[in-house]
Parts: structure tokens; sequence; C-alpha cells
């Protein structure tokens, strides 16, 4: 496995090592990964996940891992944690219907099309 946060897609940048005489020398910068264990409140499971200690605190800010799945887009996730955020849609299909609903009330965009902005009155 790579050195990806699952969460938040962190992972290895590359640099240089800078000496006193600014001879450059290229190395990594790795993220902070470590293995952790999550429990779904909605599927009743454990999932492992390789997170970064930011990943970490996202998670812990958004209120749990089935609550930070369900209200972030497909384009943030790894593909692990879309599969995860698929198995909880099937397991309680009414999660969609009421993302869906609360999308058309604030009026999001649909993924790839622009916003209209309001026409001010004159």
């Amino acid at each position: 496995m790579s050195r990806q946060c699952a969460i938040t897609g962190k992972k290895r940048m590359i640099g240089n090592n800078v000496s006193h005489a600014k001879n450059r020398t290229k190395r990594t910068f790795l993220p902070n990964t470590r293995v952790l264990s999550f429990m779904s409140d909605i599927l009743g499971r454990t999932f492992k996940l390789k997170v970064s200690s930011h990943g970490l605190r996202t998670i812990n800010h958004k209120g749990g891992l089935d609550s930070y799945l369900i209200n972030s887009k497909n384009g943030k996730l790894t593909d692990e944690a879309q599969k995860i955020k698929k198995t909880i849609f099937k397991a309680k299909p009414e999660l969609l219907e009421m993302k869906k609903a609360t999308a058309k009330k604030t009026g999001e965009a649909k993924p790839g099309r622009p916003v209209k902005k309001a026409e001010k009155k004159a």
C-alpha cells in the first residue's frame, strides 16, 4: 500500500534538502499516516483505513466516519472511502433521498454545471 491518506488523499511530496552552502539534494516528504479502525454506526462494523493526522481530526470534527462520508463529495474521497460510502447508502437508502432533498432546497448545483447568479433588481 502507498502512504496515502484514505480520507484527505494526502500523499508523498518531493522536494529538496538545502544545506547551509545551498547545495540541493532530492528528498521526499511523507504524510503522517496511521492504520486505524473506524466504527460505522450505520453498518455496525469496523473499517481499517490508512489515515493521516489531519484526516483523523477532520473525521472527529465532522462527527464520525458515517457523517463525514455522507456529507463529503466523491471527488474528494479515495476509492476505498467511496466504496464505504456506497455501502452506507445501500444500507440506508433514505439517507440518499434526504441528501438529494436538501441539495434541492439549498440550490446546490450539479457537478460540472455552473451556478447561475441571481440578477440584481434595479
